[in-house]
């Protein structure tokens, strides 16, 4: 049951992860007609409000008579489609209707009952329209994306129904569906607003989320294969600095590792510290973790914010010109997600270079029998250092980005959609890294046989050899890598780590 504004991150996860039929919360039907009753009666009167009786942007002076109201709209959809380059994600267009089916249920942007319940057919129909995925510069809505969300309903664009690319007006017809025409402000209100960018940016988190758990497992078995202490996970150390992502770091960590045979194994060795790359993962991974943290909040919000332009309050028949379209929020938030990954991936690549390196692990060199007639992981290090220079590299703030547009009208964007857009290959680089870890410490706690690990990352080390033997002679690593990072983007160590396929990690910890 959809109740618009009371959308969870869990609840925003689980949509992700699967699709599922969604149902509008009923109490929200009179304030969706109050808002449009009150843009009727604006329009009756013949009363000058941006968007409704104006032209847009800078052409806002501009008056539209009111037998071009409707005309108006239409128009409006038909040139603001304009974006290029390949369709988003299906799972993204599914969250997208969602956020703009929630947004317009607050009752605040003047659509009609019957234009929310033609967003809501589509959505359940698996009908997505076909949005290019480039073309918003974040203000003033995702203009150009949503207008090739809203072209459908008025039967022009396409639609992808079922897994078929087909023109709007014969998908609309398979489903028994008319062209709408849209109403006054109708239009305004469907491209207005920051559902795109704020999809993205959600993708992005739990596509981080994914990347995120695998690293801390990942973590864990490159300590304990690595022959590394889990003092510097300990409790006190963490409860006397105070900072919470820290703080969950090391419980995680110390969890995973508890009833390692191969830890107790070396409890009195002589090596005094480990590197940073293994000691400090509490303090670095726990920084990423509160950053993470804190781009889920601000998308929370946003995902139940009503973000476009003007908002109608029809319990004083006001209509107010406003900004918040401006999507800052999330161009912010895209970009502490990027920072965030971008750490979590610089620590995750070194682990591997000292797993590899035969003088700290004590392992074979390059974790493979016979070295010198096999190579063993020696490119797969080569391959995650590459991945980690470009996630390094996207991971740029796009924030502090603006070009003004619309003849200076928009003098300030946020560049919010293509910073959140970035999130999705960089995310796939990232879990790419993660895989060769894995891999890497798999293949350490494999050699240090007979001696076995905790009965934690044992699931995990099972996960990762149900896909992938043990590498006991040179072959493409390739098949392996991939096969792996499919693990890390099916959520399945985001499971292992917080129990549930679609939990809220930041709730549950």
């Amino acid at each position: 049951m959809l109740r618009p504004g009371t959308l969870s991150l869990a609840d925003l996860h689980a949509f992700w992860r699967r699709a599922r039929p969604v149902e509008l919360d009923p109490a929200a039907h009179p304030g969706i007609s109050a808002a449009a009753d009150t843009v009727a009666q604006i329009v009756a009167e013949g009363r000058r409000v941006y968007g409704i009786s104006t032209g847009f942007g800078s052409l806002a002076r501009e008056s539209i008579p009111r037998e071009q109201v409707a005309e108006l709209q239409r128009r409006l959809v038909r040139s603001h489609q304009a974006g290029v380059g390949d369709p988003l994600p299906e799972r993204v267009v599914r969250l997208i209707l969602l956020l703009k089916l929630g947004s317009l249920a607050r009752g605040h942007s003047g659509v009609r009952l019957e234009t929310v319940d033609r967003l809501l057919a589509l959505l359940n129909a698996d009908a997505l329209p076909v949005i290019p995925a480039q073309g918003s510069v974040g203000a003033s809505g995702d203009l150009a994306p949503l207008a090739a969300l809203a072209a459908p309903l008025m039967g022009e664009g396409e639609l992808l129904l079922r897994g078929r690319r087909l023109p709007a007006f014969e998908a609309l017809a398979e489903l028994g569906l008319e062209p709408l025409e849209l109403a006054a402000k109708e239009g305004l209100a469907l491209l207005n607003g920051s559902q795109v960018s704020c999809a993205l940016a959600l993708d992005g988190l739990f596509r981080g989320l994914d990347v995120f758990a695998a690293a801390i497992v990942g973590g864990a078995m490159s300590t304990d294969a690595a022959l590394g202490s889990d003092t510097p996970f300990d409790a006190r150390i963490h409860a006397i600095r105070g900072q919470p992502g820290q703080i969950a770091v090391a419980g995680w960590l110390r969890e995973l590792l508890a009833g390692s045979a191969i830890r107790g194994s070396h409890l009195e060795c002589d090596r005094v510290q480990d590197p940073y790359s293994l000691r400090c993962q509490p303090q670095v991974m726990g920084a990423a973790w509160d950053l993470l943290g804190q781009a889920a909040a601000m998308l929370s919000r946003e995902a139940n914010a009503v973000s476009d332009n003007p908002l109608v309050f029809p319990d004083s028949g006001e209509i107010l010109s406003g900004g918040n379209f401006h999507a800052e929020p999330v161009a912010m938030a895209a970009d502490i997600i990027a920072i965030a990954l971008a750490e979590t991936v610089s620590l995750a690549e070194r682990r591997i270079a000292l797993l590899t390196d035969a003088s700290f692990s004590n392992l074979p060199p390059f974790l493979v029998a016979e070295p010198g007639l096999n190579s063993g992981f020696m490119i797969a290090q080569v391959t995650a250092a590459a991945l980690a220079s470009e996630v390094k590299l996207r991971a740029h703030p796009a924030s502090i980005d603006s070009l003004p547009t619309s003849a200076n009208q928009e003098d300030h964007v946020s560049m919010a959609t293509h910073g959140a857009r970035r999130l999705g290959p960089l995310s796939q680089d990232a879990g790419r890294v993660l895989a060769v870890e894995l891999l890497s410490a798999a293949q350490g706690l494999d050699l240090r046989a007979p001696l076995t690990t905790s009965p934690r990352l044992d699931e995990a080390h099972a996960l990762i050899r149900k896909q992938v033997p043990m590498l006991r002679e040179d072959r493409p690593l390739t098949p392996d890598i991939e096969a792996v990072w499919a693990l890390v983007e099916g959520g399945r160590f985001f499971e292992l780590l917080w129990q549930s396929e679609t939990a809220d990690p930041f709730v549950a910890r």
